[in-house]
């Protein structure tokens, strides 16, 4: 009962935001309400940790240290971006892009989006798990194509059609696990529930577990925006809201990789952990490659940004896939890292946006004087997301290479020593199209003034938990990581 709650406040707050008639009571109902999920959450990961694990509904809803680290991310991200969503998008409002009526539907978007990802943090069954990934994708297209513009149209079709096929695959890996599990397991229920499989998995059909791996890999991979299914994801993220964007590259991307490590663990204790580990490098590996051009030429800077997220994910899947304790603990380390910074980017990005008008890189020029707080934050943001000491995403990509190198594996060695270079290259190549926007001048002049203090607030709350976690690890988190590589190993 207490994971159910945890999805009824913000569906609840879903629906009080449409139905209200001011907007302006419906932005503080949809901060309310993200606050409150974003506590709430915390009170249920406190109990969950204390427990190891937490079940609910017959086990129907399940909550280990890898569903407390994805559904943490979920709730701080999303009350930061219910934050932002007040100020951005009421000026948003104003500038006339859209009706007040289309603005309600807006946070009601926005509040069913965070419903679906924490449904597919939180359900034990596989099945369920599917039909919320599939719902986040529902959610979602309209978001992308909220501004009704012929790009956002574009861009919306693109995103649903190639998500659709993705996750169409992904459900031809459930049934097969599902076949392969019925023997053993029975019913539907149990043959569907993750914790219940964990446990007979080595008793599976090893050919429809391999095979099953490749198509969850593939189709929840296309909504993880992992290379070479990526193709949908620099259009989304550059054409939806600010802050949907956030919640696309620092939520959505971790959420469907949630998915895919789930199966990448059954997978593991079925055939061994050589064969999904081995496919989760090679895709990791050709997301950070394919992202290295794009940065370094890209002209618009949110797909720049859209671009690291595809760099990023592709570490993240090294990490799981090289397997070992630095690796896992690096990758739930970046998931945590990459989602709190890239956020912080997006409304950073949102704000030059709101300022300037316009996403071309080489129309921008000082900001950092325009816009004094976000063009510093923006700037703390660029070093974070590169890797740059001491934020802590070169801790993880640090703690990830080493697995890798430390392994003895040659494709791993290889890999990393290669990623490397491609780690240079995009930094280099982020730091010289973004320092453009930052510094210089600009001709003529936008007025000088922050665009909200809502946006300000929440980039606030955001760049607290870059510092805080670059300077250390805290405690609680340190355990989850530890704990993710145990699930993750199965020990």
């Amino acid at each position: 009962m207490l994971i159910f709650w945890l999805l009824i406040i913000p569906l609840v707050t879903a629906g009080i935001c449409v139905f209200i008639p001011k907007h302006s009571i419906s932005k503080y109902v949809s901060i309310a309400g993200s606050f409150i999920t974003f506590v709430y959450n915390i009170v249920l990961n406190c109990i969950a940790y204390k427990y190891h694990t937490l079940q609910g509904f017959d086990g129907f809803f399940y909550l280990d240290s890898l569903s407390i680290l994805s559904t943490q991310i979920v709730s701080l991200v999303g009350f930061a971006a219910a934050l932002y969503s007040a100020g951005y998008m009421e000026a948003e409002l104003h500038d006339g892009e859209f009706s007040e009526k289309k603005l309600r539907w807006y946070y009601f978007l926005f509040h069913m989006f965070i419903f679906t990802m924490l449904s597919v943090c939180v359900c034990n069954n596989l099945g369920i798990m599917w039909v919320a990934m599939e719902a986040t994708t529902l959610a979602t297209t309209f978001l992308v194509g909220f501004y009704n513009k012929k790009p956002h149209h574009e861009a919306a079709w693109k995103y649903i059609i190639i998500c659709t096929v993705g996750i169409t695959l992904a459900l031809f890996g459930v049934i097969l696990t599902y076949h392969s599990a019925k023997g053993t397991l029975g019913g539907i229920g149990y043959a569907l529930n993750w914790s219940e499989l964990l446990k007979e998995a080595d008793r599976f059909e090893p050919h429809l577990i391999r095979l099953a791996f490749l198509f969850i890999l593939v189709g929840y991979g296309t909504k993880a925006g992992l290379a070479p299914m990526h193709t949908w994801l620099p259009d989304a993220h550059s054409q939806a809201p600010s802050p949907i964007s956030a919640l696309f590259s620092g939520v959505l991307l971790n959420c469907s990789m949630y998915g895919i490590i789930r199966y990448h663990i059954l997978a593991s204790k079925c055939v061994g952990a050589e064969y999904s580990g081995t496919l989760l490098m090679i895709f990791g590996f050709i997301s950070i490659l394919v992202s290295v051009p794009f940065i370094i030429v890209q002209k618009d800077f949110k797909r720049l940004l859209a671009f690291s997220s595809i760099e990023h994910i592709g570490i993240i899947a090294l990490g799981f896939g090289f397997g070992g304790m630095y690796g896992v603990y690096g990758a739930g380390l970046h998931a945590f890292s990459h989602a709190i910074v890239k956020s912080l980017l997006f409304f950073c990005a949102g704000n030059v946006f709101l300022k300037y008008k316009t996403r071309e890189i080489d129309n921008i020029k000082g900001a950092i004087k325009i816009i004094p707080v976000t063009g510093v934050m923006f700037l703390i943001g660029i070093f974070a997301i590169t890797g740059t000491p001491p934020f802590n995403i070169f801790l993880s990509e640090f703690l990830i290479l080493a697995d890798g190198f430390s392994s003895g594996r040659p494709l791993a060695i290889i890999f990393c020593s290669l990623v490397t270079i491609a780690l240079v290259l995009i930094f280099v190549g982020f730091v010289y199209n973004m320092f453009k926007m930052i510094f210089g001048s600009s001709e003529p002049n936008p007025e000088r003034g922050e665009v909200s203090k809502f946006t300000l607030v929440a980039m606030g709350f955001l760049l607290f938990f870059v510092l805080v976690v670059s300077i250390y690890v805290p405690p609680f988190l340190n355990k989850i990581l530890q704990d993710i590589y145990n699930i993750v190993r199965n020990v």
